[in-house]
């Protein structure tokens, strides 16, 4: 018998799973997710629901949550040799004991100095200086095209949601997008900015970011879609 403290999980694959629940007071049904690095599954329930009846649930969607796991690119780690994205691009990490402890983007490679027990972070802080940078360009330009007035933005390290907008007028955009295609990286910041007008997923909503968004959202939706979990293969 499971114990009330123990942490609930899942076996998929063969290997035991966390389940996280969070009881949410607008929640009308349960919804069931992967995190998107396949480390836990994740439930989501009313306030009145019983957990008995969360986990059934979970455990009645085994195969699918397995066949989803399945497509979850196996974690690796950033050193001399990796390859990583950037901005749609393959670049190879090369470090050169010579070379400054800042990593400098050149010709394809990824160049980096320093101790190389530290290689990961420093390239991570690095990422997300560069996707903050590019956030706050593409929020100008998008507030421009819906007539506003740019408002502040930040970076998240959200597991699950690639953008949010606050009805404080701030925007977050998931830094991992810096590794994305500029086009998909755009729409997101498209997306948030749309709602600053519009708080919901109306038709005036889609019509605005249709007016803003140059390229082909469903394009861009279908990227993150089918490849949004390659973005979390690499980095913690």
């Amino acid at each position: 018998m499971r114990h009330e403290d123990e942490q609930p999980h899942i076996e998929l694959g063969g290997e035991a799973v966390p389940i996280a629940l969070r009881r949410h007071p607008t929640a009308k049904r349960l919804t069931l997710r992967l995190a998107p690095d396949g480390s836990e599954v994740r439930i989501t329930m009313p306030r009145w629901g019983r957990t008995a009846d969360a986990l059934d649930f979970a455990h009645s969607r085994t195969d699918w949550l397995a066949q989803q796991r399945a497509k979850v690119p196996k974690r690796f780690a950033i050193r001399d040799g990796s390859s990583l994205m950037i901005g749609g691009e393959e670049a190879v990490l090369v470090w050169d004991e010579a070379a400054p402890r800042r990593p400098a983007l050149i010709d394809g490679k990824l160049r980096v100095g320093g101790p190389t027990d530290s290689i990961e972070p420093r390239v991570q802080r690095w990422l997300e200086r560069r996707a903050l940078g590019l956030f706050e360009n593409d929020a100008e330009h998008y507030c421009t095209r819906a007539g506003l007035t740019p408002v502040p933005v930040a970076i998240t390290r959200a597991q699950r949601r690639w953008g949010s907008c606050s009805e404080k007028s701030r925007i977050r955009i998931n830094w991992r997008l810096v590794q994305a295609p500029d086009f998909v990286r755009r729409s997101v910041v498209a997306h948030e900015v749309a709602h600053l007008v519009h708080f919901d997923h109306s038709p005036e909503f889609y019509a605005l970011l249709d007016m803003i968004y140059e390229e082909d959202i469903s394009r861009a939706d279908r990227w993150l879609k089918e490849k949004g979990r390659t973005l979390y293969a690499s980095f913690g």
